[in-house]
């Protein structure tokens, strides 16, 4: 499957070399102030990339613990906690592998999910992060919002980025948003792609349903809005029934 390789490219490195570092740390206020989690309160970040948001909230003096399924991205993330002398707990993982211990919030950011061929794999995930929550613990997802997907997709963008010419291609097919990213520096091409379900609130609150999630909060920004069709997000937070 692609994500068990992309994301340990160099490439894929390169390509997403400029998150919005901005964004995470509106997000993390926004749930630091939603959640109210004393200082100490232990947090899983599953699927946790290069650790942007573990990072941050450790910084902010929480205990943390980092799961990713690439083992570059969390040598990178080991690699700057250290350079911030931060204490993160990374570790090499699949987030539909059971954790053995329980946390006071378990969170899932910047759409890592969806990545799966069916609902079934989808719910296991979820089951993984549902049993690593302490019994009165959040789960937090930041989803992209279908709706606002579908209307705002951007089918082509190109730039050129130290020579070399990056081009992306976007299309909906089968309920899933897909992306074609080239890459093109003088006579080599290589070509990556990705594809991801377009997983709308509905299926959301039924997958909470059958695990016996409770939602708690929907928020359609970074900012703390409420969310509607035009949501840019879709941003959850639940706790066990």
């Amino acid at each position: 499957m692609w994500y068990q390789t992309w994301f340990d490219k160099d490439e894929y490195a390169f390509v997403y070399n400029k998150r919005n570092d901005e964004d995470a740390q509106k997000l993390l206020h926004l749930l630091e102030n939603t959640l109210k989690l004393p200082k100490g309160a232990s947090i899983l970040d599953m699927a946790c990339g290069r650790g942007r948001h573990a990072i941050t909230l450790a910084a902010h003096g929480f205990k943390v613990t980092g799961i990713d399924l690439s083992p570059r991205s969390i040598a990178a993330a080991i690699e700057k906690a250290e350079s911030l002398s931060l204490n993160v707990d990374f570790r090499v993982a699949d987030m539909r592998n059971d954790v053995a211990e329980n946390f006071d919030a378990v969170f899932n950011l910047f759409s890592s999910f969806g990545y799966f061929d069916d609902d079934v794999e989808h719910l296991k995930a979820l089951s993984v992060m549902k049993n690593a929550m302490n019994a009165n613990g959040f789960l937090v997802q930041d989803f992209m919002n279908a709706d606002f997907v579908e209307k705002h997709l951007i089918p082509f963008d190109e730039r050129i980025e130290n020579d070399v010419h990056i081009q992306q291609e976007r299309w909906i097919e089968k309920g899933r948003i897909n992306k074609r990213i080239t890459l093109k520096k003088d006579t080599s091409e290589q070509v990556f792609e990705e594809s991801v379900a377009l997983l709308p609130f509905t299926d959301f609150q039924r997958f909470y349903k059958e695990l016996g999630l409770s939602m708690l909060h929907v928020f359609g920004d970074y900012s703390g809005n409420p969310f509607t069709p035009d949501s840019p997000r879709l941003i959850l937070i639940s706790e066990v029934v």
